[in-house]
């Protein structure tokens, strides 16, 4: 068995925690991203960060928020989103990037998330209904169909977004200038089922592919990666380990591979 020291070697290389290893060009950023499957944006766990793979200054240091990101290379995150790679936000409401490998794990807990959110709320299936209907959409497009203000949009959306139910997609006009976003249901964006449609098995698939992502993690972080509690239980972990698809290391988990 590996040791926790040999892991945090692993895990800085691997997760290009060091200057030596930063990210130089968007190539290498999607290269990054396929190696590792997924992507938070900035560095708030052990999942990898593509902002922190750059180690490049921020934009305004004494400013928080958007001011910390790279100077130059914070539009990465969403290039690599419009390459064709999946950004959700089902990081307990955070962006996340994800490859097509990694998205066809999550495709059972969405579609189930996408079921259950139809019939939960009545705004919410009305805009899940509409989607439907006529397909992707325009947040501006929205707004005049289900004549609803910004605010009562976004009110709806965000939860949906949050469980992966629906998918936002960044656009940018140049002739006028403008930014929105095109909403769509996660079926329409991911329309072949993935096979396995036990979601317990499904989360399990992901904490896995998280842990492979992140080399090594503290185990009391695991619950709070996805936005999806209600499907998480104690003894998940455990049995994992009794699989031998995760190791316990010094109150950290590892693959078992």
């Amino acid at each position: 068995m590996r040791t926790l020291a040999e892991l945090k070697e692993q895990r800085a290389y691997e997760c290009r925690l060091t200057p030596d290893r930063a990210l130089e060009t968007i190539d290498d950023a999607e290269e990054f991203l396929l190696g590792r499957g997924l992507l938070t944006r900035t560095a708030d766990s052990a999942l990898p960060s593509l902002f922190e793979a750059c180690h490049e200054e921020p934009y305004a240091r004494e400013s928080p928020g958007f001011g910390q990101w790279p100077a130059t290379k914070f539009p990465w995150f969403g290039r690599l989103g419009v390459r064709g790679h999946l950004i959700l936000a089902i990081h307990r409401g955070k962006s996340l990037l994800v490859t097509d490998a990694v998205a066809a794990l999550l495709d059972p807990i969405c579609r189930a998330e996408l079921a259950r959110m139809e019939t939960a709320d009545e705004g919410w299936a009305r805009l899940l209904c509409h989607l439907a209907d006529v397909g992707p959409s325009e947040l501006e497009d929205l707004q005049t169909e289900l004549a609803l203000t910004p605010k009562e949009l976004k009110s709806i959306r965000s939860p949906l977004e949050r469980c992966g139910a629906i998918v936002a997609r960044s656009i940018v006009y140049e002739a006028p200038h403008r930014h929105t976003s095109l909403l769509v249901r996660w079926d329409q964006a991911w329309p072949e089922p993935s096979g396995v449609s036990e979601r317990r098995q499904a989360l399990g698939d992901l904490l896995c592919a998280g842990v492979r992502a992140a080399v090594l993690a503290p185990e009391r972080e695991l619950p709070r990666w996805f936005s999806w509690r209600w499907y998480w239980d104690d003894g998940l972990v455990d049995e994992l380990v009794a699989a031998g698809r995760l190791v316990r290391v010094d109150g950290h988990v590892a693959t078992g591979d």
